[in-house]
């Protein structure tokens, strides 16, 4: 059986590699907040979406040439300690582990508000801690158990995405009469093909953008991947395309079906289509979808985490070794522990939805991924682009490093100005100075 230097085993195929890129970046973002960006942008988020996958796209390109030309990194985050120095490689690298937390945490916390849809009079907190012990068992059974459940998550939320499309297209060419009206393409442009005037659309960008988050994930997969040099060039190419059209084809679908003037932030847009067709199961089938959705981002979540505690861990730090079956299994254990708190939280404080630190953990994302195109820049001007990843390299760098780093920054000041956000982004500028002060102390020598 492959190993990679760190030990790590290779068991991850093409088949899991794939469906869990694509995997972790369809969520509640589509399923629950697709309705939100179509209330704040109307057809042109269709635009808005082509122009965020661009980018997503060179950064990934990015990652994938870094990845494919040193493939016994176990975490994409080395690529910045190695590039950037070991003081931004602290920063970075502690908060992709601790936004990864506060995912798992908010998800968790989602968990249990989906279960309460069936079972209202239950406490959310034992659904919450069953789902928790299930994910973390799959976790530390073997990485080809991570990597089975995780397509299978996948699968189930693709369908549900492919069910829409295709439900669209049949009552659109049919032109079919349902509660909605007539179902006919020109439903899509006849209310005009810009929300507000164009007043919201830069608000639009970054619920876009944050809809793509999770892409990255394939670059802690990366030491765990058979054959990481066909593998993960295949996944990096195919993943942005195929977010596209499942988001674009979804969104068509549903703005065909019904007139983007009717939805708005607070419903789902998948509930609202099905039940408009008569389906009046919607909210039960799409309460599952979600649900799916969640367990799928806690599962990538403690997968990440225990690569991301091991890596930063020194070899003679306990989070620092492999079991027996070559997994981090003690930085899994206390990343798991850690997000195990936001089970007692909801028993202490039910209303607790840790809103405001998921909201400040998603501002620290895009200086990850800005880090990351300025880290292929340092990792281009080396010469280190050479070997196998020759063949697989960013178009145009570094001029599609300065435009995606432009375009993060767009998507950062939004959120600094933006009044709901402002508060939030601030507080993960105070994260990354905390941590920057830690570092530098830290590094001194």
């Amino acid at each position: 059986m492959a190993e990679t230097k760190q030990g790590f085993e290779r068991n991850l195929s093409h088949r899991h590699v794939s469906m869990i890129a694509l995997g972790g970046t369809i969520g509640t973002g589509l399923f629950l907040g697709a309705g939100a960006s179509i209330e704040k942008a109307g057809p042109a988020i269709l635009l808005i979406y082509i122009i965020t996958g661009f980018f997503v796209f060179a950064m990934m390109r990015a990652l994938g040439e870094m990845l494919v030309s040193d493939e016994s990194k176990p975490v994409f985050i080395e690529f910045m300690t190695q590039y950037l120095g070991d003081r931004a490689g602290f920063v970075l690298g502690w908060t992709y582990w601790i936004g990864w937390i506060i995912i798992a945490m908010t998800d968790l916390t989602a968990i249990g508000n989906y279960m309460h849809f069936w079972f209202p009079d239950w406490p959310v907190w034992p659904w919450e801690l069953g789902f928790l012990l299930v994910l973390y068992l799959v976790n530390i059974v073997a990485v080809k158990a991570f990597g089975e459940v995780e397509f299978w998550f996948s699968t189930i939320k693709i369908f549900a995405i492919i069910a829409m499309i295709v439900t669209g297209l049949i009552l659109a060419l049919g032109q079919v009469k349902t509660d909605l009206g007539t179902t006919q393409f020109s439903t899509l442009w006849s209310h005009g093909l810009v929300a507000h005037h164009g007043s919201q659309l830069l608000s639009a960008f970054q619920m876009a953008f944050f809809a793509f988050l999770g892409v990255e994930f394939v670059g802690i997969t990366a030491a765990e991947t058979k054959d990481p040099l066909q593998t993960i060039p295949k996944a990096v190419n195919s993943i942005v395309f195929r977010i596209l059209i499942f988001y674009i084809g979804a969104l068509l679908a549903i703005m065909i079906i019904q007139p983007w003037t009717n939805y708005n932030a607070g419903q789902s847009p998948f509930v609202a289509v099905f039940s408009g067709i008569g389906l009046k199961s919607a909210a039960g089938v799409i309460n599952f979808v979600v649900l799916t959705a969640a367990a799928s981002a806690i599962n990538s979540a403690l997968f990440t985490t225990g690569r991301m505690l091991y890596s930063l861990s020194g070899p003679k730090s306990r989070f620092g070794r492999l079991n027996k079956q070559a997994i981090p299994r003690t930085a899994i254990n206390f990343s798991t522990l850690i997000v195990a708190f936001s089970v007692v939280i909801n028993y202490l404080y039910p209303s607790d939805a840790f809103a405001l630190i998921s909201a400040t953990s998603s501002a620290a994302f895009l200086v990850i991924y800005g880090a990351l195109m300025l880290t292929h820049v340092r990792f281009k001007k080396a010469g280190d682009s050479k070997g196998a990843s020759q063949h697989f390299q960013l178009p145009f760098a570094p001029y599609t490093n300065y435009l995606t780093i432009a375009f993060l920054l767009m998507i950062y000041l939004v959120l600094l100005f933006q009044k709901t956000t402002t508060f939030t982004t601030v507080l993960s500028l105070l994260w990354l100075a905390v941590l920057s002060g830690i570092a530098y102390f830290k590094f001194k020598k």
